[in-house]
Order: C-alpha cells, then sequence, then structure tokens
C-alpha cells in the first residue's frame, strides 16, 4: 500500500520545481527571449504538481486490481503532460524572414516540464542533475558556439534590398544569382506602396565576408538601401 504523502513533502517538491524552472527561466530572461523567468516557473510548478497527482491523487482507487473494476495508469497525466507542453513551445517558435528563432527556448521548456515532473514524482536528484546540464548547454556552450561557427560554419546572413519607386525586382532578383561566393538559399518579395523589399536568405563559404560578397548591389541604381542581418 503506497504511504500517503506529508504535506512537507508536497511543498518540498514543488518549491525545487520552483527554483530549477526559474534557474532556467532567468537565463532565459536575461537573453531576451520569449519565454522567460515567469513561463519556465509556470511549466515546473505545473508540471510537478501534475507528477504529485499523477501519483497519489488517485490513492484511494490504488486497490488490488481482483477485487475491483477500477483500472488506474498513474503514467497517463504524465505523458499527457510531455505532449501538452509542445503546444506552448510552439508558442515560442517564430519566424522571421528566412530565420527561425525561439526553438532552444521551445526546447528548454520541454526541459523544464520534465523536470518539474521528475521533481514531483519525487526524482529531485535527477531533477537537479538535469537543471545543472541544461544551464551548462544555454550558458557554457556559447563562447564554443560562437568559435565553432566562426572556424567552420559557412557564413549565412539575411539580405534586405530595398528598391527604387518602380524598379523592377526580377533584375535584381538575377544580379544576386550573379554574385560570386553565394548560394541563395530562399528569396521573398513584398510591396507596400510605392516601396518593394526583396529579401534573401544567403550562404557563403566558410570564413566568407558577406557585406563584401553583397556589395556589388550597393552601386546598383535600382536598390536604395541594404542590408545584412
Amino acid at each position: 500500500m503506497r504511504v500517503p504523502l506529508s504535506n512537507v513533502d508536497i511543498v518540498v517538491r514543488l518549491l525545487v520545481a520552483l527554483v530549477l524552472g526559474g534557474l532556467i527561466g532567468l537565463e532565459r530572461e536575461v537573453s531576451h527571449q520569449p519565454a522567460g523567468l515567469r513561463t519556465h516557473i509556470g511549466v515546473a510548478l505545473g508540471a510537478a504538481l501534475f507528477g504529485v497527482i499523477s501519483i497519489h491523487g488517485f490513492a484511494a482507487y490504488a486497490f488490488d486490481r481482483n477485487s475491483n473494476n477500477y483500472q488506474i495508469d498513474v503514467t497517463r497525466v504524465a505523458s499527457q503532460v510531455v505532449v501538452g507542453i509542445g503546444f506552448l513551445g510552439g508558442g515560442t517558435i517564430i519566424k522571421q524572414g528566412a530565420n527561425i528563432r525561439g526553438l532552444t527556448t521551445a526546447a528548454s521548456l520541454w526541459v523544464t516540464a520534465a523536470i518539474g515532473l521528475a521533481s514531483g514524482l519525487g526524482s529531485l536528484f535527477a531533477a537537479t542533475v538535469t537543471t545543472g546540464a541544461m544551464l551548462l548547454s544555454l550558458v557554457g556552450l556559447r563562447a564554443p558556439r560562437q568559435r565553432i561557427r566562426a572556424r567552420l560554419a559557412r557564413g549565412r546572413g539575411v539580405v534586405i534590398l530595398h528598391l527604387a519607386p518602380g524598379a523592377d525586382p526580377a533584375a535584381v532578383v538575377q544580379a544576386l544569382y550573379q554574385l560570386p561566393d553565394a548560394t541563395i538559399r530562399g528569396v521573398s518579395i513584398s510591396r507596400q506602396d510605392e516601396d518593394t523589399t526583396v529579401e534573401v536568405d544567403l550562404v557563403g563559404p566558410v570564413g566568407v565576408d558577406l557585406p563584401h560578397v553583397v556589395a556589388p548591389l550597393t552601386e546598383r541604381d535600382d536598390v536604395v538601401e541594404v542590408d545584412i542581418a
């Protein structure tokens, strides 16, 4: 027979979930991400409470299955937490032109839900180790990631061309494909009143200077301004 969980144990598990989720949320907050401190704390606390309920909330029905018609599966609540957090994580993913932002924050929310669930189920050591590993990946890998990208990753950027009124965007796009040391991954054209904008996802070889690659476009009469993100 399962021993009832005391109020002190419940408070401890929820507080651990709050602290661990808050640590990850704090890192996301200072990084100016769409989901920050309060969101991660809420996810961790909610998952922890679901964990407590899934194990101890149905104790009154946890009798011998051969002596009654009740069939209790305590894992169903936990599995629904895993599925449900996907909707919240999806809301943090933002597409900006050719770039996609928020994937890391979505992953951190998913891990925070797992940490909260582990805390609610009493696996405090596993929750703490996971929190440390997540913070290490978020904070400790920033500098190595930048060095790896600088030495090994191909140059990539979003080039935004603001065209002169009446300019033919097809001619500009054709000039883009003729640029040396550049591969076009995607092109989008938008018009608003007299303003025409061409947005290009541009990829170059390792160590390429993208501003230098697109410099010939700035000399065209039909291009007013060139921005690189």
